[in-house]
C-alpha cells in the first residue's frame, strides 16, 4: 500500500484519488481553493447560476463506471450554429436527420457529411484502441497496424474538412471542433476530427442544476472511499531527490511524506514552480500555450425566441479570428461567439421569465493589459458583433460580469490563462503533451495540461490512466485492480 498526496481537486484528480482509494491505497486530496472540482465551477447572483467551466457532457458512461448515478437529460439539439450569412445548422445526435440537415443547408453536401461521419468514428475507433488507451510511449494490445492511418497523420483539421466539403459554412462547423482543445483548425491535426463521432455516437448531456453537480457526486464518493480531502490546503513545492519523490510541502510549511504525488495542476506550474525542471519546462515554452477565454455572465431579461442551449454565432473570417489569437496574440476583432443558456432546458438557473446567458469567446492566453482595447470595451465589442448577427442584448441586461485569462491565471493557476495547457500544433502535436508519468519516481500528472488532453471526459481517463501507473509501480495487494 502506497502513501499518495494528490495536489489539486480538479477532476482529474478527483478521479485518480477516488480509484487509488478504492484500489486499497491511502490518499490525500490537498486542495487550494475551499472547494472540489476544479474548473467545473459556477457563479451565483441575483438568483441566477452560471456554469463557468464545461457545459455539456459527453461520454456520460465515463462517469457512471465511476459510481455517479445522477439522472441526466439528453439533448436534442446538439448545438445551433449560425453563420455570418444568417443561415443555421441544427446539430442533433442521430447520424441520418444530420446528414439531412446538412443538405438542407446545401444542397449535395449530406453524403459528404455521412463520409465524414465515417471517417470520424473509425477515427474514434483508433483512438480508443491507442491514445486513449494508456499512457504515451506505450502501444497498446489492442492497437492495429492500420491504426496510424486512420487519424490521417499529417493532415490538419481545415485539410480534414476540405477533403470532405466544398461549402466554406460546413469547413467552418468542423473547425470549430479544434477549439475544444483551444487550438487552430489551421494548424491542429486532423484527429480531432473524432469529436463528432462521439457527440453523434453517445449524444450531448446535461445535468440538472448544472454540470457542477457532478464535482459534489465525486466529493461524495471520495468520502465514501475513505480519501482525506483537505481544501484551503495549497502545496507550495513538491520535494524529490534525484531519483523519487518525498513528499510536498504546504504552503503553511509543513511538510508532508509520501510515495507518490499525483499533480493535478497545469504542467507549466509543475515544472516551473512545484518542481523546477528548466528542460521540462523549455518543452512546454516551444509548443506554445491554447487559447484562452473572454467570458461574458449575463442576467438577461424576458424569453429568446428561438435561443438552443447551445449556440455558436460564427466569424465571417475564420482564418483571420485564429490569426489573430494565435500569431498577432490580440483578441479576434470579428470573434465567433458560443452561446450557453441552460435555462432552456432548466428554469431553475434564472430567475421567472430571464435567462442566464455565458458568452463564451476564445481568445490568446496572457496578460489582457496588453490587449489593444480593455476588457471593458471588449466586452462591448462583443456583445456589439453579437447584436449584429441576430442577438441583439439591448434593454434586456441586468447585469454583465466579465471574465478575463488574468482571472483564469489567478484562480486555477493556468498557464497565462490557457484553458488546455498547450495548444495543438502539427500532426504529432497529441503525443508531445506533457506525460502522465513525470521524471521522478513516484511523480505523476493528470489534468487538462496533460496526456490525454483537455475536458471532462479526457481528463477522467486520464486520471484513470495515473491510477493504473501509481498501480503498476506501487502495488497495493495481489489481486487488487484499480478500476
Amino acid at each position: 500500500m502506497a502513501e499518495v498526496i494528490v495536489v489539486g481537486g480538479g477532476v482529474g484528480g478527483m478521479v485518480a484519488a477516488l480509484l487509488l482509494a478504492r484500489g486499497g491505497h491511502r490518499v490525500r486530496l490537498d486542495e487550494r481553493l475551499d472547494r472540489l472540482g476544479g474548473k467545473l465551477a459556477e457563479r451565483e447572483r441575483d438568483g441566477f447560476a452560471f456554469s463557468v467551466g464545461p457545459s455539456l457532457l459527453t461520454l456520460p458512461g465515463i462517469f457512471r463506471e465511476l459510481g455517479v448515478r445522477r439522472d441526466l437529460v439528453e439533448l436534442d439539439e446538439l448545438c445551433r450554429y449560425r453563420f455570418a450569412d444568417g443561415s443555421e445548422l441544427r446539430a442533433c445526435r442521430d447520424p441520418d436527420r444530420m446528414a439531412a440537415r446538412v443538405e438542407r443547408l446545401a444542397p449535395g453536401e449530406g453524403e459528404s457529411w455521412r463520409a465524414f461521419h465515417g471517417w470520424a468514428a473509425r477515427c474514434l475507433e483508433a483512438s480508443r484502441r491507442t491514445f486513449f488507451a494508456g499512457p504515451l510511449g506505450r502501444r497498446p494490445e489492442e492497437a492495429r497496424i492500420g491504426d496510424l492511418f486512420a487519424v490521417a497523420p499529417g493532415r490538419t483539421l481545415d485539410g480534414l474538412a476540405r477533403r470532405f466539403f466544398r461549402d466554406p459554412r460546413l469547413r467552418q462547423y468542423v473547425g470549430r471542433y479544434a477549439t475544444y482543445a483551444g487550438s487552430s483548425p489551421y494548424r491542429a491535426p486532423a484527429a480531432l476530427g473524432c469529436v463528432p463521432a462521439i457527440e453523434h455516437g453517445d449524444g450531448g448531456w446535461y445535468v440538472p442544476g448544472g454540470l457542477p453537480r457532478l464535482a459534489e457526486d465525486l466529493t461524495r464518493l471520495l468520502s465514501e472511499a475513505g480519501v482525506e480531502v483537505r481544501t484551503g490546503s495549497e502545496v507550495a513545492e513538491v520535494v524529490a531527490d534525484r531519483s523519487a519523490v518525498k513528499g510536498v510541502v504546504l504552503a503553511s510549511g509543513e511538510r508532508v511524506g509520501a510515495d507518490a504525488v499525483v499533480v493535478n495542476a497545469d504542467a507549466a506550474a509543475l515544472y516551473g514552480r512545484l518542481l523546477p525542471d528548466r528542460r521540462r519546462l523549455r518543452r512546454i515554452g516551444r509548443l506554445g500555450p491554447s487559447s484562452s477565454a473572454f467570458l461574458l455572465l449575463a442576467g438577461v431579461d424576458g424569453r429568446t425566441d428561438g435561443l438552443a442551449h447551445h449556440s455558436v454565432v460564427f466569424s465571417a473570417d475564420y482564418r483571420r479570428e485564429f490569426g489573430d489569437i494565435f500569431e498577432r496574440g490580440v483578441p479576434p476583432e470579428d470573434p465567433t461567439v458560443y452561446i450557453g443558456c441552460s435555462a432552456v432546458d432548466d428554469p431553475s438557473r434564472a430567475p421567472a421569465g430571464a435567462e442566464n446567458w455565458v458568452l463564451l469567446v476564445n481568445v490568446p492566453a496572457g496578460d489582457p493589459g496588453r490587449w489593444p482595447m480593455t476588457p471593458d470595451a471588449y466586452r462591448d465589442l462583443v456583445l456589439e458583433r453579437l447584436a449584429r448577427r441576430g442577438r441583439d442584448l439591448s434593454g434586456r441586461l441586468r447585469f454583465v460580469e466579465t471574465f478575463t485569462p488574468a482571472d483564469l491565471r489567478d484562480r486555477y493557476g493556468a498557464w497565462g490563462g490557457a484553458i488546455y495547457g498547450t495548444a495543438y500544433r502539427g500532426a504529432l502535436a497529441p503525443f508531445r503533451r506533457p506525460a502522465n508519468r513525470g521524471p521522478r519516481r513516484g511523480l505523476y500528472l493528470v489534468g487538462g495540461s496533460a496526456h490525454p488532453g483537455g475536458g471532462l471526459p479526457l481528463v477522467a481517463m486520464g486520471g484513470r490512466i495515473v491510477a493504473s501507473l501509481v498501480e503498476r509501480d506501487f502495488p497495493a495487494r495481489a489481486g487488487v485492480r484499480v478500476r
